[in-house]
């Protein structure tokens, strides 16, 4: 399989297997599939296809309320731009601090398996501490964990609520009982769970313009989806809490577009905030691990109680179902899991484990969960009724794994700095002048962009905008 032809048969997939009419498919034309980023996975065209689907699904989601048919381009190579946009944030002309904890990373254990430590939250990174019982360098965490079995360290670590990955080879990971659960799951899910009557909002100048968007997530991979949902128009209220940890660098790249306020889920005044929000909201997007919201009264059931009709985005790590639905984790620890990152590192000629040039994982779920929310809401146009989508890191990183290798991948150029700054925006906010990869999706009538800057976490009020 050529990988000029790979983003289009996943497109066809993506679009069969979320019911999307296949006459649409027609309007979307790809550039550059033959140019990805150095690596023998099929980075470039899981970009261009999940990026392309929920432009398309946006396209055709205005379509539906009143607006013309339009074409709708992508160039691969900005759209990997875009898959790591963070790495090419400027505030005032300069990157950012390097977010990326000095511990953090691949360790060799004492059977010379390796494992990986995920300690970029303050509170991870004391946690592994007090596991290892050692200092917090670099130095005394590599001599800890070499008086450990790789995986009785993980297993200690995962025990503890901490986020850590013990590298597995792709033929371990399948035998792994969590890899046979999402085995039996498809790549997304949209289900409806609830009946109500049919919402077609009315017609507006962008897609998503009156949808209203709750996004309760961090990092990358679900605030990519709200972020998105913000490039086409709807207001996404990012909802965050003072005592939760978060890494500037994501909050500002991934903050384009909304407003942020703050909420404290562990108070009775918190959770009657959110319900309020939600009585207003036509999607709730969320990256809690599976059971987390319902434990603080917001299960599906309740959601749909509190407002009739409303899509529901959930995001895991490892999926919802089998033994690791609740396990914590990041895009760079579910490559070490399942198979990937050993992989990566024996085709770079290394024992040591690699990595996919980007956090592709993260990105390429956090558009899938955005065109599972636009699908939804069609639907909701069409059919009525309340709907909850499922999509996790894992069971993304299982489709990247299932595609063909490119024998000549490792070979491919690399983005520079002049490629990427034809496709800066600025924008002045709180943070100061912010530089960033714009959306990478040209749609004919509808372009994408950002209304509004990213904003400090607390600076709007919890409550939405009056029509």
């Amino acid at each position: 399989m050529q990988a000029d032809t790979t983003a289009d048969q996943l497109i066809s997939t993506l679009w069969h297997l979320a019911g999307q009419a296949p006459d649409a498919l027609g309007q979307l034309s790809f550039s550059n599939l033959a140019r990805q980023l150095p690596s023998q996975f099929q980075v470039g065209a899981l970009a261009s296809a999940t990026i392309g689907a929920q432009a398309l699904a946006a396209a055709e989601f205005w379509r539906l309320r009143g607006g013309r048919r339009q074409s709708v381009a992508l160039d691969q190579r900005h759209a990997l731009a875009i898959f790591r946009s963070e790495r090419y944030l400027l505030i005032d002309g300069k990157p950012p601090a390097d977010p990326w904890s000095p511990i953090a990373g691949y360790y060799q254990a004492g059977d010379g398996l390796w494992i990986q430590l995920h300690t970029n939250f303050p509170h991870h990174r004391d946690g592994v501490l007090r596991v290892l019982q050692c200092a917090g360098h670099r130095a005394a965490v590599a001599a800890a964990i070499a008086g450990w079995q790789a995986s009785e360290l993980d297993a200690r670590l995962a025990q503890e609520g901490m986020v850590a990955a013990l590298v597995r080879s792709p033929d371990e990971w399948l035998a792994h009982p969590q890899a046979a659960a999402i085995a039996s799951l498809p790549l997304f899910e949209i289900e409806r769970v609830a009946d109500s009557v049919p919402e077609l909002p009315q017609p507006g100048q962008r897609p998503l313009s009156g949808v209203r968007v709750l996004d309760l997530s961090r990092v990358i991979a679900a605030p990519v989806a709200g972020r998105t949902l913000a490039q086409h128009g709807a207001e996404v209220l990012a909802i965050g809490a003072a005592h939760l940890p978060n890494i500037p660098t994501l909050v500002i790249d991934n903050g384009r577009g909304k407003r942020a306020a703050q909420l404290d889920l562990r108070s009775e005044a918190g959770r009657q905030g959110l319900r309020e929000l939600i009585r207003g909201a036509d999607v709730f997007l969320h990256a809690y691990r599976p059971g987390a919201l319902a434990a603080l009264g917001f299960s599906s059931e309740e959601l749909q109680a509190l407002r009739p009709g409303l899509v529901e985005v959930r995001l895991s790590a490892y999926g919802h179902a089998g033994p690791w639905a609740e396990r914590r984790g990041f895009d760079s620890l579910v490559q070490s899991a399942t198979g990937i990152a050993w992989e990566a590192g024996r085709a770079a000629g290394s024992d040591q484990p690699g990595k996919l040039p980007c956090q592709a994982l993260d990105h390429a779920t956090g558009y899938l969960a955005a065109f599972c929310a636009i699908a939804a809401l069609q639907r909701r146009a069409t059919e009525g009724g309340g709907w909850r989508a499922r999509v996790s890191l894992a069971q993304t990183g299982r489709w990247l794994q299932s595609m063909p290798r490119l024998a000549d991948g490792l070979q491919q150029a690399d983005l520079g700095a002049a490629e990427v700054d034809q496709w800066r925006q600025t924008m002045a906010s709180s943070y100061g002048e912010i530089s960033a990869v714009a959306p990478a999706e040209h749609m004919s009538e509808t372009p994408p962009h950002f209304d509004l800057p990213p904003s400090a976490l607390d600076a709007y009020e919890a409550s939405w905008q009056q029509d």
